[in-house]
């Protein structure tokens, strides 16, 4: 291999590695001392408890592992958002889990628990996939109570999803193992079937200490809402349980009698391996994010026996759309390619760039997936949409659109993965959070954000710089300079994965060697919702 191919290879392991240090730090929660407290009570904690429920040897898939990175840093943070959710395999059957962990301030809901916990039902919706609740939460942080009870997107959502799940046939099943208490207890409540662990699990509207103040009651929590008094005497729990364990033991006892749901039927063959190796996608992907590379070489590097078939491969060249398969799933890819291209016009296009035919070409290709059920995929590094009048004059408002119309009407599942840059409407475009991929992660060398670093310092500068000067002051070259590194620090800091990932913009930040492993267990969920039909609305013809 060549010399820039080493160099990106050390660089992009040298952010995985700090990929695994962030992860494994996220994974502690509230630190060794805070788990210790959790084993001395005899619980278990948020992520011991998956580990035992899901079936051994089996992938448990996370969904924002970073929610909260950097966040409520005036409360002591909240790492991973307080909660642990994903997708995890119960007597072979794929499941949404959601566990709180109490290592982290009690389990308390700050903002970013409630984004998350509706990420997890949003998620259950989409595929129809049961869902577990491992409930082990104070309830609402009261310092960010305004910022978490009434709105729409707020707590009390979850219980409304509990509502409609229940109508669309999702089974929803909970374990309460810690705390439960005021509006969070219906979650639980509303489930199918709810189950609570002797001694350490307790629910009830209102704690002992604000009964007291409100009726001037005197009773203990265990009297109040212990595992006897709901399993004995109010019947709000169905069964309680010694412990962690054999409560556990029993939700997975559950799944084993669950029937099969229908399917959308997805094309599924044997899975194969690509032939080119998957390691050398680290060495063909530049971290240099203006650097130019073949696409084409990092999907050959994805997908199924390395066999790729491209559609209107010499047409509309700066988006690459085919079909493959991954682990099996047959799978329709769009594709930012990031190599300049020419055009039959003689015409040179700037890779990552939409243009006209890249947009019609892609439209089209999405639309021909949904005609034939294949998911889509979207490998997503763009600059955004060609600007400047010969692209006005040539209608890319016009084309945009309709790729936008296809890939928002699409009824098929889609997948996004963001390998370098995400900016401006091409993240819309090539399906970004706001179109409801089914799934979306980054890979270390995403960048997202309305455009680049470079581009946007310089912009927030010249505003800056006009609106000292129409204040009458006047700006020195070296404070010019000095002003544009404060500002283009900033800007950067924003552009992180992380900064992304911490706000659930993405799922997750991955490994590029896990991205087979992630659509395949998200095609096998959305396998489990057969599809609406296919309305793509008015196209801008």
């Amino acid at each position: 291999m060549d010399l820039e191919f080493n160099r990106n290879e050390d660089q992009f392991k040298q952010l995985i590695g700090q990929l695994q240090h962030k992860s494994k730090k996220v994974k502690s929660g509230g630190g060794q001392k805070k788990i210790d407290e959790q084993h001395q009570k005899g619980k278990w904690t948020a992520r011991e408890r998956i580990e035992y429920l899901i079936d051994e040897q089996t992938d448990f898939l996370e969904v924002g592992l970073f929610a909260g990175e950097g966040m409520y840093t005036e409360y002591g943070g909240c790492p991973s958002g307080g909660v642990v959710i994903g997708l995890g395999y119960i007597k072979g059957k794929l499941t949404v889990i959601v566990a709180n962990d109490a290592t982290v301030k009690a389990g308390a809901w700050f903002p970013i628990t409630a984004k998350k916990n509706l990420r997890a039902q949003e998620i259950a919706m989409e595929n129809k996939l049961p869902i577990v609740y491992l409930v082990d939460s104070a309830g609402v942080f009261l310092p960010m109570q305004d910022e978490i009870f009434p709105d729409k997107e707020h707590f009390g959502r979850q219980f409304r999803n509990n509502a409609k799940m229940s109508a669309m046939g999702i089974i929803q099943i909970a374990a309460i193992m810690g705390s439960c208490v005021a509006g969070g207890a219906y979650l639980p409540i509303m489930s199918d079937e709810a189950m609570i662990v002797d001694k350490t699990g307790s629910i009830f509207l209102a704690g002992s200490y604000l009964v007291k103040a409100a009726i001037g009651e005197e009773v203990d929590n265990e009297k109040l809402g212990g595992a006897t008094t709901h399993c004995e005497i109010s019947g709000v729990t169905d069964n309680k349980f010694p412990d962690d364990k054999s409560c556990l033991d029993y939700i997975r006892s559950l799944f084993e009698k669950f029937g099969d749901s229908q399917t959308a039927g997805f094309s599924r063959t044997t899975p194969q391996m690509p032939k080119d190796k998957q390691e050398e996608i680290l060495g063909l992907l530049p971290v240099d994010r203006v650097k130019p590379y073949d696409t084409l070489k990092i999907i050959r590097r994805l997908v199924d026996g390395s066999d790729f078939q491209e559609y209107k491969a010499l047409y509309g060249k700066t988006i690459i759309c085919g079909t493959a398969r991954i682990n099996g799933w047959a799978v329709g890819i769009v594709a930012n390619q990031r190599s300049v291209v020419k055009n039959k016009k003689g015409e040179m296009q700037m890779g990552g760039v939409i243009y006209s035919d890249s947009a019609d070409k892609a439209a089209r290709f999405i639309m021909n997936c949904n005609q034939r059920k294949i998911p889509l995929v979207f490998l997503q590094d763009v600059s955004g949409f060609m600007v400047g009048s010969k692209a006005e004059h040539g209608g890319i408002i016009k084309d945009g659109a309709k790729m936008v119309n296809a890939m928002a009407n699409s009824t098929v599942p889609k997948f996004t993965f963001i390998i370098g840059n995400s900016y401006g409407a091409g993240n819309y475009a090539m399906c970004g959070k706001a179109y409801d991929p089914r799934l979306i992660f980054a890979w270390p060398t995403a960048q997202i954000a309305v455009m680049s670093g470079g581009s946007a310092a310089k912009t927030l500068l010249q505003i800056r710089v006009s609106s000292l000067k129409a204040q009458g002051k006047t700006i020195t070259k070296e404070e010019e300079e000095s002003l544009l590194k404060e500002i283009t620090d900033r800007y950067n800091e924003q552009l992180s994965p992380y900064y992304a990932a911490s706000r659930l913009w993405v799922d997750g930040i991955i490994d590029p060697l896990e991205t087979r492993k992630i659509i395949s267990m998200g095609i096998e969920a959305a396998n489990h919702s057969p599809l609406e039909k296919f309305n793509v609305g008015v196209i801008q013809t």
